[in-house]
């Protein structure tokens, strides 16, 4: 580095710094670790940052406030702070900060989730909610996902107990699922597909991208270095994506025929918006298209991938889940969504994965549009909120046995049986709550059921190599989105009639 850059720096963090002093409040703050130097708590968020920051509330309690750089970042890791600031105080932390990933990935902020709330963020909510995940829209399209959900059981079956890697499967019946939905036709071919590889490494590098935390996005003077080579990744990784979407988007432009799905209903809006924000641009539809893809795929088949992996380690809780699917479905025909609110267990099952293993283990930031008090803190104006989801899911004051799978604790009429994960139950929030709530929970309930409640009915399990079940690595790798360190590769075997995996 040169001596004029470096001596640039300088000059600029000590600028910085001299006005952050300046504008220091007498507030009491939530208690937090000490910060380092310049980088603040940065150095304490390892390369698992939802666990340290668990670790760090077992220390200084449920509400944390960390330097992040320059930034001030408060942290919720318990069930009662989480409902203080997305719901109590939900209207202050609806907008998100400024990030490097919304910046250079997501189109520069001109997508659903990482949009400034706004009158454009309603917009584009409404356009999904009532277009994409109402309650008649996902039953419109209730045939596709069970007729994608048949064609994975179909391959699953073919590979005639050979090992296979679950999660790529799941992947690619998601991203068909989805896609047949949002632009009216499948994605990808079977999960040898080339394009599907290369789909499944672009989602997945989103998600460990985006979950970065990124010296530039706390310390703005920094942020023209790109000291981790952060953003250069996101800008090389956005010129696929766009490739990808723009390649959709032209051939659905170019189609004759009259299509039944989201694209088309997004293009005929680019002229005539639903809501108050006004016309849809080209940037804002592949915008959404993005959202869908990324967050539509990866959070439902790591979902149900943790959920398989549980059942294998716990070959009496599988039993029991396949002896209820046995009971209400038969073993001549597969299951569908209109069984799926008889399987009692199965939905526990599926619960209590969403506890241990929430999809996303920190939630998206908020920012503080005000400053405001917390159980008697000073929150900063400007402050970035995060809840440590994955904590509070494994919090040993409200949850029994914690670190165990038990699906029986979700069973009506027990202690948690009336907890839900839709968002107003704080014990267990995968999908998030608040204004700000996964738009896209309904579809993903459906679709982690289906494919969990498909794959336990059609196959018993086995794990290659002779691995037995409690050898099984169950280690997690930090992103975005909660992914297994190791894919997990499988020995599936039909336990049906076979007439129920034909076409």
């Amino acid at each position: 580095m040169s001596p004029f850059i470096l001596y640039s720096s300088l000059l600029a963090i000590l600028i910085y710094c001299l006005f952050k002093l300046r504008g220091r409040t007498k507030h009491r703050l939530p208690p937090g670790p000490r910060p380092w130097p310049i980088l603040g708590n940065l150095p304490h968020m390892g390369p698992k940052p939802h666990q340290a920051l668990a670790g760090l509330a077992r220390t200084y309690g449920p509400l944390m406030y960390l330097k992040m750089g320059f930034g001030d970042l408060v942290v919720a890791a318990s069930a009662s702070v989480a409902a203080q600031f997305l719901k109590t105080h939900d209207a202050n932390f609806s907008s998100r900060p400024p990030n490097s990933g919304a910046k250079y990935i997501a189109y520069n902020y001109q997508d659903l989730v990482f949009a400034p709330y706004g009158p454009r963020w309603r917009m584009l909510r409404k356009i999904t909610s009532v277009h994409l995940f109402s309650g008649k829209a996902l039953d419109d399209f209730r045939h596709v996902r069970q007729d994608e959900v048949a064609v994975l059981t179909r391959a699953i079956a073919s590979a005639n107990t050979k090992p296979v890697n679950l999660g790529q499967l799941l992947n690619v019946c998601t991203a068909n699922a989805l896609g047949r939905v949002m632009i009216g036709r499948r994605v990808f071919g079977d999960g040898s597909d080339p394009k599907a590889d290369d789909f499944k490494s672009m989602v997945v590098e989103v998600m460990v991208l985006a979950g970065e935390f990124n010296l530039g996005d706390f310390i703005p003077a920094l942020d023209w270095l790109d000291l981790q080579g952060i953003a250069g990744k996101m800008k090389k990784l956005h010129k696929r994506f766009d490739a990808f979407l723009t390649g959709i988007l032209e051939e659905h432009k170019s189609y004759s025929a009259k299509h039944v799905d989201m694209l088309s209903t997004l293009i005929s809006l680019k002229e005539n918006a639903d809501g108050e924000g006004g016309k849809l641009t080209d940037t804002e539809i592949k915008a959404l298209l993005l959202n869908m893809f990324t967050a539509g795929t990866d959070t439902t088949s790591s979902t149900v991938e943790w959920a398989i992996a549980e059942l294998i380690r716990h070959p009496n809780i599988l039993a029991q889940v396949q002896r209820e699917l046995d009971e209400v479905v038969d073993r001549d025909r597969l299951v569908s969504e209109l069984d799926l609110p008889k399987l009692t267990y199965l939905q526990a099952v599926v619960k209590e994965t969403f506890r241990l293993h929430p999809s996303t283990p920190l939630s998206l930031p908020r920012i503080a549009a005000e400053s405001c008090e917390i159980n008697g803190y000073h929150i900063p104006k400007g402050s970035t909120l995060m809840v440590n989801v994955w904590a509070i899911s494994r919090d040993p004051n409200v949850w029994a046995s914690p670190l165990e799978f038990q699906p029986e604790r979700f069973l009506p009429g027990r202690e948690m049986g009336h907890v839900d994960v839709r968002g107003n139950d704080f014990e267990v929030i995968p999908f998030g709550a608040g204004r700000r709530i996964c738009a896209g929970m309904s579809l993903g309930l459906r679709m982690v059921h289906l494919l969990t409640a498909t794959l336990v009915h059609a196959f018993d399990w086995a794990l290659p190599d002779g691995l037995k079940p409690n050898e099984l690595n169950m280690e997690e790798a930090y992103g975005l989105t909660l992914q297994r360190a190791e894919a997990l590769m499988v020995q599936p075997r039909p336990r049906l009639s076979p007439l129920a995996y034909q076409a």
